[in-house]
């Protein structure tokens, strides 16, 4: 009973705390309301059914209040995410220092084209083209917890130049089309703003392979470990460009490095398949549900050669780490890293396989919190929503890092259902 009481009150200074960032009183108590009923277990955590289970005698006022904060209360979510943030920061840095920003996306499967974003793009949860939105986020992780930290829908060209469909679903007139690895940047500077702890930024491919990506991060003089493509070309060890030309009786002296047919960068691939036998090692890096994770790994120090024709000097050196499973045709990953020449193997495959928490995060958002069960169809109350889910985990994270066993959110209860109560459009009494 004390162990529930004192998580009582730690969810009651919990809202209240995110209650200084909604910018007004009022939209503290369908708030709170909104949170509980996206903590509380249920199938389904659109509106209405949260609504029910919080107060079931008064589910149509409780709806209108609650519709009311997601959909159209203007309070600032980058705030909210912020405090949530913050309250699961006090936590995880208990335990260890945070090792990394993560970025990632999301994709979440939609019917129909009115949704704000909705339209045919890659769904990593379907793992093949669909009708989705995708929502990017930067997640701060560690060895013991990770949480989001920013969070933004990624608008679709044919959307952002629509005016039309943008009025209807209520995008600001500054929001303007971004590639998701420019959302991501832009979502870094903010925390750099915020002056948190800097840590080692991880991607997948599909930012990492963006050269403009990694030049931004080092702009914001932070270290990455981040996926490439297996045809990213890069010069192997001890090679580099060609000088420019000689300068000639007339004109401006040249400055361009060079190539020839006989000096070139070549094919990460290449580069993984003339490795000897003896640069493989296996390296472990966390414990699975079938035991330790563990593959075959090698590293060089290479210099990427993206367009340095069009440059005067060789670009810099950095790490590239290959993952090459036993039993495999061929390498299955690559990643390029600006982590000191000095770190050992052990921690650049830690720090580009720390992805799997956000995974995690995402499948917990969706599957426990509901992240994807949004109904309505507008820019505000998707990010509302967002924003809500993630302070909701993050309450829950936090619990779990500070209780063993974790039962963060047992304090939670469902309210009493009426004798005879029949929920709007149930076949049958619930």
């Amino acid at each position: 009973m004390a162990q529930r009481s004192s998580a009582q009150a730690r969810f009651d200074q919990y809202v209240a705390r995110l209650g200084t960032a909604l910018g007004h009183a009022d939209r503290l108590d369908p708030f709170r309301a909104y949170l509980t009923g996206l903590l509380l277990p249920g199938e389904r955590k659109s509106v209405e059914p949260m609504a029910a289970k919080i107060d079931p005698r008064h589910v149509r006022a409780r709806h209108q209040s609650m519709h009311h904060l997601v959909a159209a209360s203007p309070w600032e979510d980058a705030a909210v995410i912020a405090v949530a943030r913050d309250w699961a920061l006090e936590q995880a840095e208990r335990h260890a220092m945070i090792s990394a920003w993560v970025v990632d996306d999301t994709g979440m499967p939609k019917k129909g084209s009115h949704s704000v974003g909705v339209t045919r793009q890659y769904c990593g949860v379907l793992g093949k083209q669909d009708n989705c939105q995708v929502a990017v986020s930067v997640s701060l992780a560690n060895s013991v917890m990770s949480v989001p930290a920013a969070y933004r829908l990624y608008l679709p060209e044919p959307w952002a130049t629509d005016r039309r469909r943008r009025q209807d679903a209520g995008v600001p007139a500054d929001v303007q089309f971004q590639t998701k690895w420019e959302i991501a940047l832009e979502q870094i500077a903010g925390l750099l703003a915020d002056d948190l702890p800097r840590a080692t930024v991880v991607a997948d491919a599909g930012y990492g392979d963006v050269t403009a990506f990694r030049e931004g991060l080092t702009r914001r003089e932070l270290r990455y470990v981040v996926g490439v493509k297996p045809d990213t070309s890069a010069w192997p060890p001890g090679q580099e460009p060609l000088p420019p030309k000689a300068r000639g009786a007339r004109g401006r002296p040249p400055t361009n490095l060079r190539r020839t047919p006989d000096h070139r960068p070549a094919p990460l691939l290449e580069i993984a398949r003339a490795l000897p036998k003896a640069a493989w090692h296996q390296a472990r890096w966390r414990e699975g549900t079938r035991g330790q994770m563990l593959s075959r790994f090698a590293t060089e120090r290479v210099r990427p050669a993206h367009r340095d024709r069009d440059r005067s000097e060789p670009r810099p050196i950095e790490w590239l780490l290959i993952e090459w499973p036993r039993g495999e045709t061929e390498p299955t990953k690559y990643w390029l890293s600006t982590l000191p020449p000095d770190t050992e193997l052990d921690e650049l495959v830690r720090q580009a396989k720390i992805r799997w928490r956000i995974e995690r995060d995402y499948q917990e958002l969706k599957d426990e919190i509901g992240l994807d069960h949004y109904e309505g169809r507008g820019w505000r109350g998707f990010h509302h929503h967002g924003s809500l889910c993630i302070a909701a985990y993050a309450f829950l994270a936090a619990e779990r890092a500070r209780l063993s066993p974790p039962e963060a959110t047992a304090f939670l209860r469902a309210a009493s259902v009426p004798r005879g109560f029949r929920p709007r459009g149930a076949a049958s009494a619930a």
